[in-house]
């Protein structure tokens, strides 16, 4: 199984690729609205439980963000208890990526 984090700078090689990982933004709406990365899709950490078995595939390569890292981590290993094998969570969240990756993305 992959190691539950991935980092930003292997998240941006991945984003590179033919078949990049789907993003999984956790955050709450106003937060996305902030600061997001572009194609994620938004599922508030309290829809997650409700919505995941829906609208994501278990097979499919998911990177999950939040602001820091810790709410994506929860959810990543939530998601990896349901079968979500190739689930990882943005080491240092979306702040970390404006740092390091991208500073366009705004900081809050």
């Amino acid at each position: 199984m992959l190691p539950p984090e991935i980092t930003a700078q292997q998240l941006q090689q991945q984003l590179a690729e033919p078949n990049p990982p789907l993003l999984l933004d956790v955050r709450e709406p106003w937060e996305h609205a902030t600061a997001s990365l572009p194609g994620s899709l938004l599922m508030p950490m309290g829809e997650v439980t409700s919505r995941a078995h829906t609208e994501l595939d278990p097979d499919q390569p998911i990177v999950v963000l939040c602001h820091h890292g810790q709410r994506s981590l929860s959810v990543t290993m939530w998601l990896r208890n349901q079968d979500f094998t190739h689930v990882q969570s943005l080491a240092g969240g979306i702040e970390y990526w404006s740092r390091a990756i991208d500073p366009s993305v705004p900081r809050y």
